[in-house]
């Protein structure tokens, strides 16, 4: 059956060829895991995965076992590996469908120890270390025990080591240069306890395209290793915004911001359109009140699909390839339009909430400045009722 007209358009192809460019970026000092958690940032995970491998990924990250065991469905020979670790009882699934795993604490590695010993193999895991976000990992002073774990005979294999690159969209380099410093001692004390892991799991989207690669990639050949960087939101065609700007924008900048191109269009229509009178009241609580006669266009889109509510009186949509302010409160499923200037509109004109309609855009980056977030958390709110439709 026809479904609500609230939907989301993904570009499958330009995701593909994003990824080609990323990994032309990073070659030759570098591969490249390509980041699907999070239902790929919002875009959809089963749509995503496989557009990413056909572009030659190779990895894929998720959060959760759960999300591996999806990702495993749609793309069977991918390299997977879940990022935020594994959870009390979820080590046999990991083991099941073959999932690498995060892991920095000795809980988890008895979790995972326990799986692989009863389906009889081992398991890769990806130890993380905390060189100064404070959020997961262990100090690089408290790696001699769980190093000991990865000893002759274990079931646990020390596939990578890892780290996040948490101020890599700072231009000056200065915390990033700290981390690698940082690292640089923990991979001196991994080759120490005779463990040659396969992959240095360093960077962002950020440090990829802020030139990081160069340096990342020969810390990884120093010890043998290879560098793997892990893109997100350039994956997803958005280049992060750096602070402080460059003084001399890297190459990488540069052609990223030439060659990457938007993969998500969100998109509705107008159901209705009326027309009111001076001193109508338009919205919950009445926060905008028409001053003069106003044509306004009911939109298929609210908070429940992912439109903030606190972009009512202070954003606009795209209609007939111009913006129409948004009046009054966003509500649950539907939103109001003032389309008084813009002529002809009609019920079933397209509106488009993020995306190009004729020479006009609405950016995430636009959709976060009006509501002081993030891209990542605009895409990533974007509700599970919002179909997505490959293009």
């Amino acid at each position: 059956m026809p479904t609500r007209p609230c939907w989301v358009e993904i570009r499958t192809r330009i995701l593909e060829d994003n990824f080609r460019f990323l990994a032309g970026l990073a070659a030759p000092h570098a591969e490249l895991l390509a980041i699907v958690k999070a239902n790929a940032y919002g875009h959809g995970l089963e749509l995503c995965a496989p557009a990413a491998v056909r572009g030659g990924a190779q990895w894929l990250g998720v959060t959760s076992v759960e999300e591996g065991v999806a990702a495993r469905a749609v793309c069977p020979d991918a390299h997977l590996l879940v990022i935020g670790g594994v959870f009390p009882g979820q080590g046999a699934e990991a083991v099941r469908h073959a999932l690498a795993v995060v892991a920095w604490e000795p809980w988890q590695l008895d979790e995972l120890e326990k799986a692989a010993r009863a389906a009889g193999g081992a398991i890769a895991v990806h130890l993380e270390v905390d060189t100064g976000m404070s959020r997961q990992g262990v100090a690089p002073g408290a790696l001699a025990p769980l190093l000991a774990r990865f000893g002759a005979g274990s079931l646990l294999q020390l596939d990578g080591v890892m780290t996040h690159l948490f101020a890599a969209d700072e231009a000056n380099g200065l915390v990033t240069a700290e981390q690698l410093a940082q690292m640089r001692g923990v991979l001196a004390t991994v080759a120490a306890a005779g463990l040659k892991p396969a992959w240095l799991n360093v960077g962002n989207s950020a440090a990829l395209l802020g030139g990081q690669a160069e340096t990342i990639g020969p810390l990884a050949a120093e010890h043998g290793m290879h560098a793997l960087l892990r893109p997100g939101l350039a994956l997803y065609g958005l280049v992060p915004e750096y602070d402080p700007a460059f003084e001399a924008e890297p190459r990488t900048l540069t052609e990223a911001r030439q060659k990457l191109r938007p993969v998500l269009s969100w998109k509705s229509r107008v159901v209705t359109v009326r027309e009111v009178q001076p001193g109508a009241v338009v919205g919950y609580n009445g926060t905008f009140v028409a001053t003069e006669p106003m044509r306004l266009a009911l939109v298929a889109a609210g908070y429940a699909d992912g439109l903030d509510r606190r972009l009512g009186n202070r954003f606009s949509l795209l209609v007939r390839g111009q913006r129409a302010p948004l009046v009054g409160r966003v509500s649950m499923d539907q939103a109001v339009l003032d389309v008084t200037e813009i002529p002809e509109v009609a019920v079933g004109d397209e509106v488009v909430l993020l995306g190009s309609q004729g020479d006009q855009t609405i950016s995430a980056f636009d959709h976060a400045a009006a509501t002081e977030t993030i891209p990542w958390e605009i895409f990533t709110r974007i509700g599970p009722r919002v179909t997505r439709f490959p293009v």
